[in-house]
């Protein structure tokens, strides 16, 4: 059966308990990372801004999904497969932490910065893929947005624990290459999307 609003066949895609279930994981870790003392991987780490942070900037796009979906009311499906892209990463960086994956594998933090910001922008990517005309401008639209939000992200983690913690001496160059990875990963999900595109009929 089709979907009427979308177009879709229904019974398709990503149930809506898979980014509940991220989402709820992720406040999972951070509440304990938060309130449960004595655990010295998650010391100096801003985890109290975090759990209010990520719980608000988790929420974030899919509020303003709904908000203007209803306003539009053209009764599409929400897509909860992008949702799970846009959460995912914040659940892998929290696990990373909880893991101790950070300060135990030397290649984990870069491989996160460029994994994430795929998966951050491939959601948020997919989400506008219908608006978005001709379709190759998703690409530097997608790779646009993922250097926005990582600039952001560096200046948020230098403003919390950076510039009064012991990572002051490498910050500058740690975060130069946080930016390249983050927008590396930004552009693969950009070029993803496209290409995804070009193959459906």
């Amino acid at each position: 059966m089709v979907d009427k609003g979308t177009g879709e066949a229904r019974g398709r895609g990503v149930p809506a308990w898979v980014p509940a279930g991220i989402y709820a994981l992720t406040m999972a870790q951070l509440a304990v990372a938060t309130f449960v003392p004595g655990i010295d991987r998650f010391a100096d780490k801003a985890f109290g801004a975090r759990l209010v942070g990520y719980a608000l900037l988790m929420a974030l796009v899919p509020a303003i999904w709904f908000l203007v979906e209803r306003r539009r009311r053209t009764g599409k499906r929400p897509p909860h497969g992008a949702f799970a892209l846009v959460l995912a990463p914040f659940l892998v960086d929290v696990t990373g932490n909880s893991l101790d994956l950070y300060d135990s594998l030397v290649w984990w933090d870069d491989l996160n910065h460029f994994a994430n910001w795929a998966l951050l922008c491939g959601g948020l990517g997919a989400i506008l893929l219908r608006s978005v005309r001709p379709h190759w401008v998703l690409v530097l639209a997608v790779t646009g947005f993922g250097a926005v939000l990582a600039i952001g992200w560096e200046l948020g983690e230098w403003w919390t624990f950076i510039r009064h913690g012991t990572e002051l001496d490498t910050a500058y160059e740690d975060t130069l290459g946080d930016l390249t990875l983050g927008t590396l990963g930004s552009l693969v999900a950009g070029l993803a999307l496209w290409r995804w595109v070009l193959s459906r009929p």
